[in-house]
């Protein structure tokens, strides 16, 4: 039980005793910084309730604690906000009870915990991941972390759009120009290779616009009837036909693109317990179409095609079957998330996808609720912004999209150079500097990217993000090493129970208050799926910590228990910047 919910409960008590009311709620606050105390009641809401003026309601109530309440010190009342300061022993029994427990925070064996399901990544199979992918990546898989250690059961998934004319595109131009080259032939990432056959795909049907042009043809015309593009459509015919020749080729690019996301997503630090493939879905969610129709969700329009009318909630009419009996997008997602809960008995689903969707997810929730789907209530989109990075900052090979690879790369050499221009790492050796490098770079790129609000655009600057001071990666990462630097240095037993007469002094307090906040933090960070709340509890963590170094001695303090204490606060502190980073994916080094 926290402190708020406590309290709460004694200051019912009193207000019934005093007043013989019985109070809705109590509202609370932290204590502003000019006045002392721990936590604010604001007794202005129960004026609605208790007859008297604030200042006399606030001194009644304190009171009453400060008489009956042991862990209530003394109060102070400022107007009508009642300034609580509660015993060191509160704060003492606290930090014993947590202090050696590593999974502090984390909610555990939840009896019918809620079966979440988290969508991310989902990429195409004709090019390598990018820029907006490493953002996607990031929020999807921390968001995934973060909703275990709130107590929920999680898995993670996506689904690989492998099928339709993007990958015919790549196919038709690598048969064509290829020579039989292979990832293993070339050296080159198998993504990489078949992203380097889409591109040749576009040049050449570029080629053969500019030629139908110059026979007289209008650009519309040539678009449409450039040869290399019906030969691509009629070799998606052939697939979907199920034809051998073409079905092998496509699988077998579709491994070498596979094989080089595997790569990336090591890189990134992320995992998937489940893929779907576009491939086996496509056809999902016909059949729900049809007894949508029968109920009356759905309508047919006179040219066969079925949609559904949304106007009454503010949104339009939207299709779900073409004319022909042809799926569209809307209709697979529908399949597929009803083949999520039959697969995995899920009852919620987050999507990570960017915010051009928006539409289409409302559109998607709302349909599943139509259909009477219990489960409809607990989908979520987790929207996102664009990544931009300042002009002129790696530019790829057709100067419009940032590879991931390259990015993550190139993390890892602007680490190396801040690192060396400051002098960070010297006396490590060149193997723990290399790792560090990567640990540096990658914790500074996803810190950057998670400790944003996930709908607002960001600007990516990599050497930015490399700071070793303010709210980044590398400097929570560098506070990290300090404190593991001091725990070596602990030559005394500091392990033992700290009794409950210590008296603590004003910066050991306020960490301990700050260390409080974790669990609460975790919680909030799942119901808002937003990693951004851990990220920036992690840096007012380490500021608190830094402050608390600078101003008071531990290693070297007087006094056993005052070593004692600002040692175990030191490793406490280090173990939630270890787990807290855990949920965004980020490692920390223990010397740096």
């Amino acid at each position: 039980m926290n402190i708020q919910e406590m309290l709460t409960a004694y200051v019912k008590d009193a207000v019934q005793n005093i007043y013989d009311v019985t109070l809705e709620t109590v509202e609370f606050q932290p204590t502003r910084k000019d006045f002392e105390g721990d936590i604010t009641v604001v007794c202005f809401p129960m004026l609605r309730q208790v007859k008297t003026n604030p200042v006399k309601l606030g001194e009644e109530i304190g009171n009453y604690l400060q008489e009956h309440v042991t862990i209530v010190n003394r109060f102070n009342v400022v107007k009508g906000f009642l300034n609580i300061v509660l015993n060191d022993a509160y704060y003492l029994d606290f930090f014993n009870e947590i202090k050696n427990d590593p999974e502090f925070g984390f909610v555990k064996d939840v009896k019918d915990a809620r079966k979440i399901m988290v969508e991310y990544s989902s990429p195409n199979t004709n090019k390598p991941l990018h820029l907006g992918h490493i953002r996607n990546n990031l929020l999807g898989f921390s968001v995934a972390e973060i909703l275990e250690a709130a107590g929920n059961e999680v898995y993670k998934t996506q689904i690989i759009n492998d099928r339709g004319i993007h990958i015919c595109k790549s196919m038709l131009a690598w048969q064509r120009f290829g020579n039989g080259e292979t990832p293993d032939s070339t050296g080159l990432k198998g993504d990489k290779l078949v992203g380097n056959y889409y591109v040749k795909f576009d040049q050449e049907y570029k080629k053969e616009i500019e030629q139908l042009i110059a026979e007289g043809k209008t650009e519309k015309e040539a678009k449409a009837e450039a040869p290399i593009l019906l030969e691509a459509k009629e070799m998606l015919r052939k697939w979907e036909a199920g034809a051998k020749e073409v079905v092998e080729l496509w699988k077998t690019m579709n491994q070498w693109v596979y094989d080089g996301f595997e790569e990336t997503y090591k890189a990134l630090g992320v995992d998937f317990d489940k893929n779907y493939y576009e491939s086996d879905t496509y056809l999902l969610g016909k059949d729900v179409v049809n007894k949508g129709l029968e109920n009356g969700v759905f309508y047919r329009k006179e040219d066969g095609s079925v949609w559904i009318d949304l106007t009454d909630e503010g949104l339009d009419e939207k299709i779900v079957l073409r004319s022909d009996g042809t799926a569209v997008y809307m209709t697979q997602d529908i399949g597929t998330a009803i083949q999520r809960v039959e697969d995995f008995a899920i009852n919620g689903m987050v999507y990570t996808v960017g915010n051009e969707q928006d539409y289409h997810f409302k559109v998607l929730f709302l349909i599943l609720k139509k259909l009477g789907f219990a489960w409809a209530e607990y989908l979520y989109h987790l929207s996102y912004g664009m990544v931009d990075l300042p002009s002129g900052k790696m530019k790829s090979r057709e100067g419009t999209v940032v590879d991931a690879d390259d990015l993550i790369q190139e993390m890892t050499e602007t680490a190396r150079t801040i690192s060396e221009e400051l002098g960070k790492l010297d006396g490590l050796s060149e193997e723990d500097k290399e790792e560090l490098y990567q640990m540096i770079g990658l914790g500074a790129l996803k810190y950057y990217i998670l400790k944003v609000d996930p709908k607002k655009r960001i600007l990516f600057n990599p050497e930015e993000s490399v700071d070793f001071q303010g709210n980044t990666g590398p400097f929570i990462q560098y506070t990290h090493a300090r404190i593991q630097s001091i725990l070596r240095k602990a030559d005394f037993e500091y392990e033992s129970q700290l009794v409950s007469e210590y008296e603590l002094q004003d910066k050991e307090k306020e960490l301990i208050k700050q260390i409080q906040l974790y669990p609460e933090t975790i919680q909030l960070a799942a119901e808002n799926h937003s990693p951004a709340l851990i990220a920036n509890y992690t840096y007012d963590l380490v500021k608190e910590f830094n402050s608390f170094y600078q101003n008071v001695s531990i290693l070297g303090a007087e006094k056993d228990m005052e070593r004692q204490l600002r040692t175990q606060l030191s490793k406490v502190v280090a173990n939630i910047i270890k787990s807290s980073f855990r949920l965004l994916g980020i490692q920390v080094p223990d010397r740096m």
